[in-house]
């Protein structure tokens, strides 16, 4: 007996709908899966030339500076770094849900100001810089409030306009920066801030982004506020002492702490990113479905 096609059909199709709704899609790995899964071609060590130790009486701090974008900054503080300049001087200032920012304390005073000896007093401003097709960019998929376009470069997090031709740092959550005042070109390097709370991207592109603290951030975040406008320190023995400050280049081998970086240009970064858009954790039951640049995570291993 002949049956009608279109129940056949209808049947075939309910059949395939049980069996989709039977069958759970494939879980997406989480970011620890993605780590767990990476090799060693996914991970860099940053240039020792390029790579600083700050260290405190609590600990090491280690700042990867930003040479591609900050050539004149980056050049200056190594100079600074060579010379001791910053060993001995402080923490001066830790505002809450901003930053903390070090330098010498005495920097106002002529009488007293330590010696910049042959590093620079001023520096034309690098607030931004040409796109350079040579320059690694792996691009968010989402929006950004403050430029057409996010990523990463070189494990920066960056902000680009390509209708202006022009790209920069973005002021995330660890981000080094180098004081200023009024003038563009009175920023030199000798005076720092990291970034510590939400990410003030206002500052973008009117400061001269230097870097980035890969390791020891807690060391810096967790200090205790300044009581001063601002979140300076009013009293001399508020301020945290800086053991010193050098190149990683120039530590003995014995005395270095060697770390690894995520690389941002590879499809490990792209399935971390994948990963923080969409959870898949169990305890997460509404997947964000975006990301903005500041909450992508930068993973850091010791080598």
């Amino acid at each position: 007996m002949l049956r009608n096609p279109l129940i056949l059909i209808a049947a075939a199709s309910a059949l395939a709908c049980t069996l989709a709704q039977a069958v759970p899609p494939p879980a997406k790995p989480t970011m620890q899966q993605v780590l767990e899964a990476s090799s060693a071609a996914d991970w860099r060590r940053p240039d020792p030339a390029n790579t600083l130790y700050l260290d405190l009486a609590s600990g090491r701090v280690i700042i990867e500076l930003a040479p591609h974008y900050a050539p004149l900054h980056a050049s200056n503080i190594k100079t600074m770094v060579s010379a001791h300049y910053f060993d001995g001087l402080t923490i001066l200032r830790v505002q809450d849900n901003y930053v903390t920012q070090w330098g010498d304390p005495d920097a106002g005073d002529a009488a007293k100001a330590r010696s910049l000896g042959s590093a620079k007093k001023t520096l034309a401003p690098e607030f931004e810089r040409g796109i350079d097709a040579n320059l690694p960019f792996t691009r968010l998929p989402d929006g950004d409030v403050y430029a057409p376009q996010v990523g990463f470069s070189d494990g920066f997090p960056v902000a680009r306009d390509p209708k202006g031709g022009k790209t920069w740092l973005a002021h995330c959550y660890g981000m080094v920066g180098a004081g200023r005042d009024n003038g563009v070109e009175t920023g030199s390097g000798a005076e720092l801030y990291v970034v510590i709370g939400e990410s003030p991207r206002h500052l973008d592109r009117n400061i001269a982004l230097v870097g980035r603290v890969v390791q020891g951030m807690d060391l810096l975040a967790a200090l205790p506020r300044g009581d001063g406008a601002m979140g300076f320190y009013t009293r001399p023995e508020q301020r945290l002492p800086i053991k010193s400050v050098r190149r990683e280049a120039d530590v003995p081998a014995a005395e270095r702490t060697p770390v690894e970086l995520l690389r941002t240009d590879t499809p490990t970064f792209t399935a971390l990113v994948e990963s923080r858009r969409n959870r898949s954790d169990e305890w997460y039951k509404r997947p964000a479905g975006k990301i903005s640049l500041c909450n992508v995570p930068l993973p850091v291993r010791r080598q």
